[in-house]
């Protein structure tokens, strides 16, 4: 494991482990799709092993709230770092993203935001960030609407 400069063991990067995942059928729970720790933007260095050869989910930290199969129709398959526009200090996200994209052979790039204008800001970073790594990665931009639905 990688140890960052704060020392919480809490944000040692780790890969989770996990067979096929299906719904339980005896509670009809779904099981998380969530594939690795940590996922928050300030706390994921680019060195993690699992970024490489990733499909990159950069989801708004709203929409696992607003969107009911988040895990299901965006963590499936992909490795998942979060973010709040409006509230997070994100001076750094631009160069982070560029460099995650820079390190790693990251296939695709998946963006969640709610539709609130505040929220925009995030999708426009991750198009900046393609732009600085100097790679082409396609880039998706999925808009989820403040009641629960895929606008986008």
């Amino acid at each position: 494991m990688n140890k960052l400069a704060c020392g919480c063991p809490g944000s040692h990067v780790q890969t989770i482990e996990r067979n096929e995942t299906n719904t339980n059928a005896a509670t009809g729970r779904l099981p998380s799709e969530l594939r690795q720790w940590p996922t928050q933007l300030h706390l994921v260095p680019p060195s993690a092993p699992w970024l490489q050869n990733a499909h990159l989910l950069i989801a708004a930290d709203c929409v696992p709230f607003a969107y009911g199969d988040f895990h299901r129709d965006f963590i499936k398959d992909r490795v998942l770092v979060n973010a709040c526009p409006k509230l997070d200090d994100t001076s750094p996200y631009v160069e982070k993203l560029a460099a995650i994209i820079r390190q790693n052979d990251i296939q695709s790039i998946t963006v969640t935001i709610m539709e609130v204008p505040c929220c925009r800001g995030l999708g426009l970073m991750a198009q900046e960030a393609v732009k600085q790594s100097g790679k082409d990665v396609p880039l998706e931009i999925a808009v989820i609407g403040i009641d629960g639905t895929r606008r986008s």
